[in-house]
């Protein structure tokens, strides 16, 4: 997805004035159009329906709380109020408005996480009023609510998914990158809990093939690329452009932070990610998810 022409100047200049004009052109190729959000307030659930992380979440009555496969209730992570998060979605993948909800069940292994995201269109919240979360759900804890603020972010590739020979010179190292990588996506000013479609936090450039591998087979990731993208190229008779194609087009639809004052710790602070395929999402097929979790 390339860059919409106010967010290419913005970045040509901040390239100019941070020095990173003998990467210009990848920057420019990779650099993705995300969304981060920061806790904006503790919740005091006097205003229903806003975009919160942690707490309790706003459902309407014949909406039922996500169980997972063995019956308990899962545990509710965020939910984010798209009429006011879309204003910041420069790539225009989600849907205009109602809500989008993220539940999870046990963190455990850290791939292919049972999971549940829930889209309620607009005309369905005029009921909706804080559901109480279960005293017992899959994680066994209960999570402070905070509510959240968007704001649109540039995202370069982070040290997992970047070309370190794109980028490094005699005269530029990689430490310079993550300081103009800081402040382009504003982590440097913010202490951002969640990103939408940015680049998954990691060791290896390889979440997209893990859940595309499996939203589109079924099978699990063994942590091999190549095997991987070869399973996806049977899966469309043969086509390796169009399994490149799919692999490019799964996104990570939301990565969550580890948070002391939300209470979230995924592992060793690490963090939890969901991820869709496009064409999904744009036909508002949330029942398409993959969950994931990273951790150092």
């Amino acid at each position: 997805m390339s860059l919409n022409e106010r967010n290419r100047k913005k970045l040509e200049q901040w390239i100019r004035e941070h020095q990173v004009t003998h990467a210009a052109q990848y920057l420019i190729d990779h650099t993705r159009q995300g969304i981060r959000c920061i806790k904006a307030a503790p919740e005091n659930y006097e205003s229903p329906c806003v975009s919160r992380i942690g707490g309790d979440p706003d459902l309407p009555p014949e909406i039922e709380w996500p169980l997972t496969e063995d019956g308990t209730p899962m545990t509710f992570l965020l939910q984010l109020h798209l009429q006011e998060v879309v204003k910041y979605d420069e790539s225009t993948l989600l849907p205009a408005d109602g809500m989008l909800y993220f539940f999870v069940g046990i963190d455990e292994p850290a791939k292919d996480i049972e999971h549940r995201v829930l889209y309620v269109p607009k005309d369905q919240l005029a009921s909706a009023q804080r559901r109480l979360s279960p005293e017992e759900t899959a994680l066994e804890e209960q999570f402070c609510g905070y509510q959240l603020e968007a704001r649109a972010s540039l995202e370069p590739p982070n040290y997992a998914y970047v070309d370190y020979d794109q980028i490094e010179t005699d005269s530029y190292s990689f430490e310079e990158y993550e300081d103009f990588r800081f402040l382009l996506t504003g982590m440097g000013d913010h202490d951002d809990v969640a990103t939408l479609f940015g680049y998954p936090t990691g060791q290896h450039d390889d979440s997209e093939y893990a859940a595309a591998l499996m939203l589109l087979t079924g099978k699990s990731y063994d942590y091999k690329m190549e095997k991987a993208l070869q399973q996806i190229t049977e899966h469309f008779a043969g086509d390796e452009n169009k399994a490149k194609q799919e692999i490019q087009d799964t996104l990570m639809l939301l990565e969550i932070e580890s948070d002391d004052e939300v209470g979230f710790c995924w592992w060793d602070a690490g963090v939890l990610q969901f991820f869709i395929r496009k064409e999904d999402l744009l036909a508002g097929r949330f029942d398409r998810t993959y969950c994931s979790l990273y951790s150092s």
